[in-house]
């Protein structure tokens, strides 16, 4: 399994102390509040957190996708919203990376890794997510420009972010559908419109909105890549990083509701002896540590699959799948371990138990993941050695 390096042994506890110093102790008051961490993401550009996926010449501190899992786990144990400001930001990272002319690495790269340009992704529309072929926001070619129309929804740090990559339709009439699609590196400008900010269960502080394009103008030189219809196969792949940074949000969550609970198991005391003791109290702090324990194994095999080069959509929904249902099963759980107190707004578990589902429902459900994920079992002949 991975190992890391010492000197991303070392971001990773820089990470860890910043998120027990700074984080945990304002967390709660942030999310019930739902008031943007403005301070902590300032502290999270000094850090070099969102250049950590951005190698040289454009950034100075690229990690390990190991480390950056390790790095994302972190966060999510202060406050998961830390994490998801984060993931976005990254996929956009790789897509220009891996897709991007020598023209927009230079643009937008260098600017990214140190968060003064913070990006993010605009896939989802309001009829429909997981479905990225039905898309409905076009991109028509006028000259030197691209007239955009749509609505995109579920947009994380929407008006805070400084780049969108857009997913949207430059040949309607394609067949099959995914060849007509492209993405644009688009910004703010007249005919963008943040329409709505969308209320959410959990997964507060940081903006989940609504995006608007009415006849808005961008060059042809926003097209990634410089080629149209090749958006749906480039977003695939970054959608792999993005399932695996979910992937470890959701362990960040499962590890700081396994915590809360093993904690409060040793201090609170019910029939002369602390609660951990009795067998359906410990039996649930067995079953959180050992499925949160082979979550991370799935993940970190998953990052260094990404490393590799090869493939690893069937290694990041696993790991996407596997551990999303791990945080939700042990932030209920840990409700349970908690009793009345879980269900208090005193308390951080509650807050775990309304973050948990984004991770299942983010970045391609665990039921769209199950579709890949068979369908490559099926393609590769099997699990591959």
């Amino acid at each position: 399994m991975a190992t890391l390096s010492d000197e991303e042994r070392a971001i990773v506890a820089v990470v860890a102390e910043f998120v027990d110093r700074e984080v945990r102790p304002v967390a709660r008051d942030l999310e019930h509040a739902n008031e943007y961490p403005e301070e902590l993401i300032a502290k999270m550009k000094q850090l070099g957190i969102f250049g950590l996926a951005i190698p040289e010449p454009y950034g100075d501190v690229a990690v390990s996708t190991p480390c950056y899992v390790r790095v994302t786990e972190e966060l999510a144990r202060g406050w998961m919203s830390l994490a998801g400001a984060m993931g976005g930001h990254t996929v956009v990272a790789k897509l220009i990376m891996t897709f991007g002319t020598d023209a927009q690495k230079q643009q937008w790269l260098p600017r990214m890794a140190t968060g003064e340009v913070r990006a993010t992704m605009a896939l989802t529309e309001p009829g429909g997510g997981s479905d990225l072929q039905a898309l409905t926001t076009t991109a028509a070619r006028d000259g030197d420009e691209y007239v955009v129309n749509g609505t995109k929804t579920w947009i994380t740090n929407a008006r805070r972010s400084g780049l969108i990559a857009l997913l949207a339709k430059t040949d309607p009439r394609a067949r099959p559908a995914h060849r007509g699609i492209s993405i644009l590196l688009v910004e703010h400008g007249d005919g963008l419109t943040v329409s709505r900010d969308l209320p959410k269960l959990g997964y507060k502080g940081v903006e989940s909105c609504e995006l608007s394009f009415a006849d808005y103008r961008t060059p042809v030189s926003a097209l990634l890549g410089k080629v149209e219809g090749q958006g749906f196969a480039q977003m695939m792949k970054g959608l792999e990083i993005g399932r695996i940074q979910v992937a470890s949000r959701a362990l960040g969550v499962g590890r700081a509701a396994f915590e809360d609970a093993l904690r409060y198991a040793q201090e609170r005391e019910s029939f002369g002896k602390p609660i951990w003791r009795h067998q359906s109290i410990g039996n649930y702090l067995a079953d959180m540590a050992a499925s949160l324990t082979a979550a991370r194994q799935l993940v970190l095999h998953a990052a260094e699959r990404y490393d590799s080069g090869d493939r690893s959509d069937l290694e990041a929904g696993m790991a996407k799948l596997f551990a999303s249902e791990t945080a939700m099963t042990i932030a209920l759980n840990a409700v349970r371990v908690h009793g009345g107190y879980g269900y208090s707004t005193e308390f951080d578990v509650e807050r775990y138990f309304r973050d948990a589902p984004l991770m299942i429902v983010g970045e391609g459900t665990n039921e769209i993941q199950r579709n890949v994920i068979a369908a490559q079992l099926v393609a590769r002949g099997g699990l591959p050695d």
